[in-house]
């Protein structure tokens, strides 16, 4: 009898191990993507690599912050 309980609820454990790597079922979100890539751009003073958008671009050099760009290049 210890066997059969013991055949249950391994049967159980593999069931629901190999439902929960299947995937999302129909009808579920679907996983979001990874965001694209964003240009890496150097401080002109620093040399620090900060992204394309949260660059401050001012005469054609781009800089990490306020501060460097008074600073200006090196």
């Amino acid at each position: 009898m210890k066997y059969l309980v013991l055949f249950v609820v391994l049967g159980v454990a593999l069931w629901l191990w190999r439902s929960a790597r299947r995937g999302p079922v129909a009808g579920e979100a679907p996983r979001r993507s990874l965001a694209a890539p964003q240009d890496m751009l150097p401080c002109a003073h620093c040399g620090v690599h900060v992204p394309g958008p949260q660059a401050i671009t001012h005469a054609g050099l781009t800089y990490c912050s306020h501060e460097h760009q008074r600073l200006g290049p090196r």
